[in-house]
């Protein structure tokens, strides 16, 4: 048990039928589901909740021939392209790391692609899985693939950001619907290694306003002694329409110098709007293996300027739950994860969305009483 009133995984690899993958008889290989996770949370307008679900779907195997391969998507079918076992690195399974280089290249082994999952108004059950609905690679900078949906209501628009992954770019790209079921493309609006975009639902000062996480390979160091820790922190930019954006000139959530859990942090589900302010989770990774333990972090932000830190919790509202994962302890291929993707309000409480150990959607339910 986790101690929260409802915690318990609701959607697993076993749940997706692949027969009805968008990517179904267009992969000359057989495929599996190597995770169903990261899921994008809103309400919908029956009242019930939508996950966006990531589906990563993966070659049974990817090595023959002395050569490991990758998926690829492109002209509508699934590509498989062959790597020299001598030339790469594949100690992490979900990727093909290329040797040398200044700089890390990979490819992956598995295609992510979007599935959304009606569930019950209190989280709980599955009603629906609509495979009519999945969103797979569309343009050539999805070529490997959608991942991790963030899902904001903005007036009676619904917004969605994904990473979309390729050779081209790893960039954010935005869908808006208008039911938060059928879903247009509007292209790319965060450039390359931007990453955990979370568009906050509704307008402050008139404007649009997002969360985003720039990575980068150097950071200038804060002086000594200072409260924070140099590295990937979660910024802010504005935004007249939602499709063009600039960056805030006050940084947002920083890194605290005082815990290592906040070495590396990204931002988690779109921040909700409160009495007290805005409420954004956001994931904080403590250095450890390969991975890192990922944890979900609270901070609450000013209403009217969102770059303004009114509080932080510091001890995690949610970490990686082993006692939900042990029933799949034959799929797991990382462990210490739990990253946060989906906050809507439950009453009493906070419905939480997260991804558990990249593998399957994980539904807390969080009094409202413990934050703050």
């Amino acid at each position: 048990m986790t101690g929260f009133p409802f915690d318990a995984l609701v959607f697993t690899p076993h749940d997706v039928d692949l027969a009805r993958s968008p990517l179904a008889g267009k992969v000359d290989a057989e495929t599996y589901v190597l995770g169903a996770f990261n899921p994008g949370l809103t309400r919908l307008p029956s009242g019930n909740l939508l996950m966006m679900v990531r589906v990563a779907e993966a070659l049974r195997t990817p090595r023959w021939d002395g050569h490991v391969h990758s998926m690829r998507w492109a002209d509508g079918a699934c590509h498989l392209d062959a790597w020299p076992l001598q030339l790469v690195d594949t100690a992490d399974p979900r990727a093909v790391v290329m040797a040398g280089g200044g700089w890390k290249v990979a490819a992956l082994t598995s295609l992510s692609w979007l599935l959304p999952v009606e569930l019950s108004p209190d989280g709980r059950h599955v009603t629906a899985v609509h495979y009519d609905r999945a969103i797979a690679p569309a343009e050539s900078y999805q070529c490997y693939g959608i991942e991790d949906a963030r899902i904001s209501k903005v007036g009676e628009r619904w917004l969605m950001t994904t990473c979309s992954v390729s050779p081209e770019r790893q960039c954010t790209t935005l869908y808006t619907s208008h039911d938060a079921l059928d879903w247009r493309l509007e292209g790319i609006v965060l450039d390359h290694q931007n990453k955990d975009m979370l568009i906050f639902p509704g307008l402050i000062g008139g404007e649009y306003w997002a969360q985003t996480r720039p990575l980068g390979d150097g950071y200038f160091a804060y002086p000594p002694g200072s409260q924070w820790r140099a590295g990937p922190s979660i910024n802010l930019a504005r935004s007249p329409d939602a499709l063009h954006w600039k960056p805030h000139d006050r940084p947002g959530i920083r890194p605290h110098a005082g815990t290592v859990s906040t070495a590396r942090m990204g931002g988690g589900a779109p921040p909700v709007l409160t009495p007290d302010g805005w409420l954004s989770l956001w994931h904080g990774v403590e250095p450890s293996g390969t991975v890192g333990i990922y944890r979900t972090y609270w901070t609450l932000l000013d209403r009217d300027d969102p770059s303004v830190t009114l509080a932080t919790g510091h001890t995690p509202l949610l970490e990686p739950a082993p006692s939900l994962t042990d029933p799949l302890a034959d799929r797991m291929y990382v462990s210490d994860v739990v990253f946060t993707t989906g906050l809507v309000d439950g009453g009493d409480h906070w419905i939480v969305a997260s991804g558990e150990a990249d593998l399957a959607c994980r539904i807390t339910h969080v009094p409202k009483d413990s934050i703050g």
